[in-house]
This record gives structure tokens, sequence and C-alpha cells, in this order.
């Protein structure tokens, strides 16, 4: 008996990481946003986000959440570290599995000092990028 992930899996819509060699086309909206297309043959996937960069990986992640509902055995790559620090300072960290379906995927501390939750989607509009960590051993 073959495992389902040994299951050689195929469909028209290409595998997300054809997406990624593909060179965006991008459009300013009128909410400020800007917007990500990538196309690979008849498909197209779009993303939105502050930055042209965060459009980019928002479209990507759009990519791999169609491919999941193609093939369920898909798992999607987390966009995100468990835990990190973001540009502006703010610490991030990501709910266990069991809650996040009443939460979302992280929590952080918002301006006023609150608990506050988000997914994956709207960080990713927010351009949220983690801090590079940086050795004391160079």
């Amino acid at each position: 008996m073959t495992a389902m992930r040994d299951f050689d899996e195929r469909s028209a819509y290409p595998h997300p990481e054809e997406f990624e060699v593909m060179r965006p086309e991008y459009t300013e909206l009128e909410d400020g946003y800007i917007q990500a297309s990538i196309t690979v043959m008849t498909f197209r996937v779009t993303g939105k986000s502050t930055t042209r960069p965060g459009a980019r990986r928002a479209a990507l992640y759009e990519g791999q959440k169609t491919y999941r509902s193609y093939h369920p055995s898909y798992r999607i790559k987390n966009p995100f570290p468990d835990e990190f620090v973001d540009q502006e300072g703010i610490q991030w960290k990501r709910i266990p599995a069991m809650r996040r379906h009443n939460t979302g995927d992280y929590l952080f501390i918002s301006d006023d000092d609150e608990e506050d939750y988000t997914d994956f989607e709207q960080m990713l509009m927010w351009d949220v990028r983690p801090v590079e960590q940086t050795t004391d051993e160079d």
C-alpha cells in the first residue's frame, strides 16, 4: 500500500515553486496598497501589501493555498518563523494549532499595549518581516 505523500499527484495547476521564478506585474491600488500579479500559463495569483516585496510574498502564499485546494496533502510553508521581532520592534509569537481557528495565526502586542491576534494574510498585507538575527561570532 502506497503512503499518501508518496502518491504522485498531478493537475493542470502549477506547483507553487513555478510562481517563485516568475516576475510579478505590480499595480498601485487606490487604497495605497500595491498588488502583485504572477502568471504561470493560464493561472494567475495576486497578493496585496504595503510594499512590492510584501505583495510578491502575498501572491506566492496565495499560490500555495490554491495548490493545496487541488492537492490536500500539500503542506503550505509558514511564511514566518514561530517567534520573531519585526522591523518595528514588535514581538510576534505563533499560536498553537488548536487555538488558531479562534484567534488567528500569530499573537502580537499592539501599539496600545494590548494583546492582539492576526492571520498570515493580514501579516503579509502589513508587510511584516522578521529582523535578521546577527551573531557576535564575527
